[in-house]
């Protein structure tokens, strides 16, 4: 049995996909299918293949703004998706104990006050701290100013005021994310069949994915496979061997343990990740309940002392047992290999430190669009996906690094993480800035310099010296200005509702069961 149905007359190419097979669901599988569905409408056949007996990993619930891009690109509105994902609003991230056991900072998504000169503001914010009257640079961030108060609203669209200065993204959970993204693209003519995959049949000439056998029989077949299957890789790695980069060198954290909890208090407009001996662990506010984890080394530290470390730090009552998963962090060699591209943990697995899991699949959904085969699989496009994909997870994998990299803790896990060699292109980037406050980095990479300069100096590395051209501009009051650009932020802050409110006012979900929680 063919489980798609092909129509080869809709784009009026002969050699134009007619179909493309999704093997696997969750968030990435059905962004995937949503994306795909909406890009080419019916013109190729899309068949989502997944299994009610093999369950999703759902471990980052967390996001960073282009999230907002994708859901805009569906038509999907804001008020309706948080809605439909039980979501609050994230302004950043609060990293506690990381630079040190007593070090505090705010990753904020957003820039730095507004530049009031050509000289870049941090750099005015340098020589006032080297003169030892530096307030905390989190003072100049919207983000923080309003997320220290639990308070959020959009950015006002007018770029001469500070209240234009801070983004945010999301915090949901990934399941309700994924039955949305369902209902989208059921109704938009994606076929889901449900099954479990026990062979794969590959084209004995091309070597192509030709089709998968679902344990009843039935076989889906398609001219264009998209593997979402998890760490198992069922298509990218079991069948096309695609390899495997593994950088548990860099990043030592194999483990999580995983579980929700009964939300107290307000609802605050953040991620939190708590550093602890051998790891650390997140809390997301949704909604309905917190989602809380606890990523460890298991080199450094037992199961069940995790656990207990997890249970010992939880707000507020479980909601269900820990969850043990295991990783390697790392990405396939190649993710799109001959007619298979891998999306999600298929394709590689980041720690979710920074929460950078979802937006992997969607920028892999966007640059396969653009790079869209025909059933020739031109192997020049796979190449080209391949080049852009490894930039952008080593690009990432550095600045999850610099994370580890830069502490000052007294435990032998994170000692070892300060001794570690870091990779050329970040110890360039650490040199730099550590000696007169410069941040290098590519126009293109996802992290930008107000994200560097965070976890730089929230992490206690403190440039020897700054810009001399600021000291060459005597007629501009930098230690005045930047005092004023503090207290509009402040006062301004305090125009915006509470997190609370806010959702209340436009995207309040309606309680669900507790029971119905548990993942």
């Amino acid at each position: 049995m063919n489980g798609t149905q092909t129509n080869p007359s809709a784009s009026g190419q002969p050699d134009a996909l007619r179909s493309i097979a999704v093997i696997g669901g969750g968030s990435a599988g059905w962004m995937a299918a949503a994306a795909i569905a909406n890009a080419v409408g019916r013109s190729i056949a899309v068949t989502l293949v997944e299994s009610e007996q093999i369950g999703t990993i759902g471990v980052g619930e967390a996001t960073i703004p282009p999230i907002k891009m994708f859901n805009a690109q569906l038509g999907i509105a804001e008020a309706d998706f948080i809605r439909a994902t039980q979501g609050s609003f994230k302004l950043g991230i609060e990293f506690v104990g990381w630079g040190g056991a007593d070090c505090r900072y705010f990753h904020p998504f957003g820039t730095y006050g507004a530049d009031f000169d050509r000289v870049p503001l941090h750099h005015y914010w340098v020589r006032e701290h080297l003169r030892g009257k530096g307030a905390p640079i989190d003072d100049w961030s919207m983000c923080w100013a309003l997320a220290r108060e639990n308070r959020f609203g959009p950015p006002n669209p007018n770029p001469r005021v500070v209240h234009s200065t801070h983004d945010y993204a999301y915090h949901f959970d990934a399941g309700l994310y994924a039955k949305l993204l369902r209902r989208y693209s059921e109704d938009r003519g994606v076929t889901r069949i449900e099954g479990r995959i026990t062979s794969v049949r590959r084209d004995g000439e091309t070597g192509n994915v030709a089709s998968v056998t679902l344990a009843d029989g039935r076989e889906v077949a398609a001219d264009f496979f998209i593997d979402c299957t998890g760490f198992a890789g069922l298509l990218i790695e079991k069948t096309l061997d695609a390899g495997y980069e593994d950088w548990t060198h860099w990043l030592p954290c194999d483990r999580a343990a995983a579980m929700p909890s009964e939300n107290v208090g307000p609802l605050t407009p953040y991620t939190r990740s708590t550093a602890h001996r051998a790891g650390w662990q997140w809390r997301i506010p949704l909604q309905h309940r917190m989602g809380n984890g606890h990523v460890y080394c298991s080199a450094r530290l037992s199961d069940d002392e995790a656990v207990n470390t997890l249970l010992s730090n939880v707000e507020g009552q479980p909601l269900g047992d820990p969850r043990l998963l295991r990783f390697t962090t790392g990405r396939r060699r190649k993710t799109w290999v001959q007619n298979v591209l891998s999306l999600g943990l298929a394709a590689g697995f980041m720690e979710p430190l920074e929460s950078t899991g979802l937006h992997l699949a969607q920028s892999g959904i966007n640059r396969f669009l653009l790079l869209l085969p025909d059933r020739g699989h031109d192997p020049l496009l796979a190449e080209e996906y391949n080049r852009l994909t490894a930039l952008e997870y080593e690009r990432i994998r550095d600045f999850l690094i610099l994370h580890y990299a830069a502490n000052t803790r007294d435990e032998p896990f994170w000692k070892a993480c300060a001794a570690m060699a870091v990779p050329d292109e970040l110890s360039y980037k650490i040199r730099h800035f550590a000696k007169n406050a410069r941040l290098v980095s590519r126009d293109d990479e996802l992290f930008r310099n107000p994200s560097w300069l965070a976890v730089f100096v929230g992490q206690g590395v403190i440039p020897e010296s700054y810009d001399r051209l600021a000291d060459a501009r005597p007629q501009v009051d930098g230690a005045a200005m930047l005092g004023r650009l503090r207290d509009m932020m402040r006062d301004a802050a305090r125009t915006f509702p509470t997190h609370d409110d806010y959702i209340a006012q436009h995207c309040a979900a309606s309680p669900i069961p507790a029971a119905s929680d548990v993942r």
